[in-house]
């Protein structure tokens, strides 16, 4: 039988997940709720690979995960079956056949986060799983003006997690990543990150924007991006951003 190659675009509210990755413990995560449905439907064990593994509380818009499959189901009624069978918290917005040698995480081009910031006195309550509270006023000019810094294809040494070593051992050898883009926009009580690069250290995202909000409040002098990137120390950027405003927004290939 011929073996096919089902790309799937996924959207998925990370609130109660433990994460992206199937975990050795019996915890909850996305890619283990979406092979319990695939070995439903394909009646064998199937195993996906994503783009790349999200922590818990992140959420995410646009994940992408492959699989291969024998069966000669269209890559809609695929679509539709899985989203059938899946929690509310996930769901599969889009099923293509690609060609074998497409992989979700080898594959991959560019990836772009958007950190979400609820500026405002008053605290969220609809939107509290999905962005950070921040009431004290930002200084947007000067977050953007920090935020230029690291722009290109510098070392994020400073802006990994200090835990890595347990997560990514790959990730002590090259901190080297480019970024394209760090766009940084406020929309009435909103304030966006979006950062797309061709990769991210383990927590990157959520540290460059604990350390942007800091400076945003006026607690770091200008040019301290610059300096923070220079010094390739994780104690000298700031407080890791909570998880929840988080979401993986769109992967290119």
């Amino acid at each position: 039988m011929t073996k096919r190659n089902i790309k799937l675009i996924i959207e998925y509210d990370g609130t109660k997940f433990n994460g992206w990755q199937i975990q050795a413990q019996k915890s909850r995560t996305v890619q283990g709720e979406i092979e319990k449905v695939l070995k439903k439907i394909f009646k064998q064990k199937i195993g996906i690979a994503g783009s790349g593994r999200t922590d818990s509380g992140v959420h995410a818009k646009g994940q992408v995960a492959h699989f291969l499959t024998t069966s000669d189901m269209p890559h809609e009624t695929i679509r539709n079956a899985v989203n059938g069978n899946l929690p509310r918290d996930i769901a599969i917005l889009d099923a293509q056949e690609m060609p074998l040698k497409f992989h979700a995480r080898f594959s991959t081009k560019r990836k772009t986060y958007r950190y979400t910031v609820l500026n405002r006195a008053a605290k969220p309550a609809l939107e509290k799983n999905f962005s950070l509270h921040h009431p004290q006023k930002l200084n947007i000019r000067k977050m953007r003006r920090e935020a230029g810094a690291l722009i290109g294809k510098k070392d994020f040494r400073s802006f990994m997690a200090s835990d890595s070593a347990q997560r990514d051992k790959k990730d002590q050898k090259n901190t080297v990543r480019h970024v394209y883009r760090l766009d940084i926009t406020k929309k009435e009580e909103h304030v966006f990150f979006d950062i797309e690069a061709n990769g991210f250290l383990y927590k990157m995202v959520r540290n460059i924007v604990g350390t942007l909000l800091t400076a945003g409040t006026e607690k770091l002098p200008d040019g301290s991006m610059k300096s923070i990137l220079q010094q390739k120390n994780r104690n000298c950027a700031a407080k890791t951003a909570p998880a929840h405003g988080l979401c993986l927004w769109e992967v290119t290939y």
